[in-house]
């Protein structure tokens, strides 16, 4: 078991308790802090708190982290396209609709009951049973360089690494429509969809700072090939942030228009490069993922 805590500043004051541990803590899911704070795992100044408390300046915050216990997720025999592997990390080409980590009812075939079965238990614990590795996750039909740890020291250097913004990520997307600027910048906060809660949005009042830059690689007339850089990783930032400019992901059944002429599996977005400093070694390490075969022959199609 282990307690991590802080004492609440000015700045702090006034806001969710859920919200602020959520952006001290990144390496901590949001659904794993709920859990805690449900289970009466976060006081306040010794007093045991709901997600909704508004922070006052000078609160002691103590957080008990519980030992991590077996899950009911089984290892699986899942092939696994490894771009580098060590004794404190994993660097995984992740293929189109494979989900991260296992959900409720859904705790079979991801990316975890992958790993749980060729790392043989030698994982970080950090968030939680359901998420044994994961630091940073890609979306189910987003595909490329996923970044797993082994152990809680890599995972924590790692989680710090995301918080500064130091990771190195850059992604190849294709969106609908023709670009109007070769390069440009979508600033905007990404929250939970106000009425659709199965969306995020661009949200000024509950949603965290996100930041995309993009970069046009190729025009086709009616889409456009694209390079995106992010500052931050929130969310669907890319298929939020692209369609707040009017230009979707091509094949993204939730932010599209719901036409798909190319019938495309979900949204066409492959995390090609990723960079960091590695956590024992302090070398600076990065990774190339090749676009999957889908995705060169879209680019094929559009260019005749």
């Amino acid at each position: 078991m282990e307690q991590l805590e802080f004492t609440a500043t000015e700045n702090e004051a006034g806001v969710r308790i859920d919200r602020c541990l959520s952006d001290k803590y990144e390496e901590l899911s949001r659904s794993y802090l709920q859990k805690l704070l449900k289970e009466q795992g976060v006081t306040v100044n010794g007093k045991a708190v709901k997600a909704n408390y508004k922070i006052q300046a000078g609160d002691l915050v103590q957080t008990t982290l519980p030992d991590l216990t077996e899950p009911d997720i089984l290892p699986e025999n899942i092939p696994l396209d490894i771009l580098y592997e060590d004794d404190d990390v994993l660097v995984i080409n992740k293929p189109k609709g494979m989900v991260v980590h296992p959900a409720n009812g859904h705790t079979s075939g991801t990316l975890v009951n992958a790993i749980m079965y060729h790392c043989q238990g030698n994982l970080s614990g950090i968030n939680g049973v359901m998420r044994p590795g994961i630091v940073h996750r890609i979306d189910k039909d987003t595909t490329g360089a996923l970044l797993v740890c082994k152990n809680d020291t890599a995972h924590r250097d790692l989680a710090q690494q995301l918080k500064a913004h130091t990771i190195k990520r850059r992604y190849r997307a294709i969106v609908a429509g023709n670009l109007k600027e070769d390069e440009g910048t979508v600033e905007g906060p990404i929250g939970r969809h106000p009425i659709d809660r199965k969306k995020m949005a661009i949200n000024y009042k509950n949603g965290k700072d996100a930041v995309t830059h993009y970069k046009v690689l190729e025009r086709f007339g009616n889409a456009t090939y694209i390079e995106c850089r992010l500052e931050t990783g929130r969310t669907h930032q890319i298929r939020v942030h692209m369609t707040s400019l009017g230009h979707p992901l091509l094949g993204d059944e939730i932010y599209g228009s719901g036409k798909n002429p190319y019938h495309l599996q979900g949204q066409t977005l492959h995390a090609m490069v990723l960079g960091f400093v590695h956590p024992r070694t302090g070398e600076y390490m990065e990774f190339s993922a090749p676009l999957p075969e889908y995705f060169l022959n879209l680019l094929e199609k559009l260019r005749k």
